[in-house]
Order: C-alpha cells, then structure tokens, then sequence
C-alpha cells in the first residue's frame, strides 16, 4: 500500500531544519570552490612570493651577481640564474606547496567575505600619534 504524499504531515521545523543543513552545505561548497581566475592568476601569485621567500639564498646570489656584472650579467651569472630556476621551479612543481597556498588564499578570502576589507589593508599598521 503507498502512502500519498499529501497524507503525510509537513512538519515546517524538519523543513526549516533540512533547508538549513543544505543551504550550509551549498555554502562549503561554494567556499571550496575556485574560479577560474583564482586557480590561474591569485594562487600561483601567491605561490611566486612564497617561494622568492623560501628560495632567499638564490635570489641575493643573482641579485649580487647582476650587480657586480652590469652590462654582461647574461653571460656571468649563468650559475646563479640556473640555481634560482631550478629552485623556484621545484617550488612551483611541488603539490603540497600548491596544496598550502590554496588554503592561506581560501583563509584570506573567507576574511576578505567576514570584514570586507582587503588583506593589504587589514595588515597596515594603524597611525599612532594623537
């Protein structure tokens, strides 16, 4: 015997309750979700700072290098250019690295959509004279 669907009481706290629970669902999704800029041009952004920072010792050795060479950097400072490529490449090429620069990008979004105000701006130092 089947029931008839307009037999069976609509309770509207199950309903507001099960409108909630996909609402918040369809939230964490659309949190994890990447647009196409986001995956192309503000990760792999912030993937380049994070590995200038992490490749330092290569990227003062060219920097001196280039300095110290002036006009014929091209040619002497082979070395050094090879050195910072393969460790800014190693960097680029290394899934966890992607992996964390996603999650610290999803974290300043997500404070960016809470305040509404930019990770430059909430980083600047608040004027101290009064």
């Amino acid at each position: 015997m089947a029931l008839d669907p307009a037999e069976i009481p609509v309770h509207f706290g199950c309903l507001r309750t099960l409108t909630l629970l996909l609402f918040r669902a369809l939230w964490e999704f659309e949190e994890q979700h990447l647009r196409h800029v986001e995956k192309d041009v503000l990760i792999p952004k912030i993937m380049r700072e994070k590995a200038r920072e992490r490749c330092f010792e290569q990227v003062q050795d060219f920097t001196k290098c280039c300095k110290d060479s002036g006009v014929l950097m091209v040619v002497k400072c082979r070395k050094e250019n090879s050195a910072l490529k393969e460790c800014l490449i190693a960097h680029y090429n290394d899934p966890a690295f992607y992996e964390e620069c996603k999650m610290e990008y999803l974290k300043e979004r997500e404070e960016f959509r809470k305040t509404g105000i930019p990770t430059k701006k909430r980083l600047q130092k608040l004027p101290t004279s009064m």
